[in-house]
């Protein structure tokens, strides 16, 4: 990456601190066990299907590496990369990645989030897992409308409440 695109990000950064604030002060915690993302998975997928809604369901740990990955039937494939983006995203920004989409959609300066690289998504549907006020992991999740891959991740988060 070079100075540029660095400096891009962090002026991204700066714009988007005040988003979802009260999670960016979140502190990091103990990484998920493999015991709590089959039990998120579980809830996630239970809200997926209970809408019949094909998807790709992505759980990573605090530091956001993958702990579960589950593509539906006839889930296109190009999800898989999306739902583990918006999961690692989520994480590694201690937020929902519904505030990286607000803050693009109001243009201007926010539009340097776009710059974001590497493994993080700016779409709706990425949500931290947050245990004991302690971020633990995040979820993201692909396949449907964005505010439905929320529902389904948020779905998942909520099980470990």
């Amino acid at each position: 990456m070079n100075y540029k695109k660095i400096l891009a990000v962090l002026f991204a950064l700066a714009a988007f601190t005040g988003a979802g604030s009260a999670f960016a002060q979140t502190p990091y915690g103990m990484p998920i066990t493999l015991e709590q993302a089959k039990k998120a998975m579980a809830a996630a997928e239970a809200e997926a299907r209970k809408n019949n809604w094909n998807v790709v369901i992505a759980i990573v740990d605090a530091g956001g590496n993958l702990m579960m990955l589950q593509r539906f039937d006839n889930t296109q494939f190009g999800s898989v990369k999306v739902a583990t983006e918006k999961a690692h995203g989520s994480a590694a920004f201690r937020r929902p990645t519904v505030a990286f989409q607000d803050l693009i959609a109001q243009g201007g300066v926010h539009l340097r989030l776009l710059n974001i690289t590497g493994d993080a998504s700016v779409f709706e549907g990425g949500v931290p897992i947050v245990v004991d006020g302690k971020l633990i992991g995040a979820i993201g999740v692909s396949g449907v409308t964005s505010q439905q891959d929320a529902q389904i991740a948020q779905a998942g988060a909520n099980s470990l409440k």
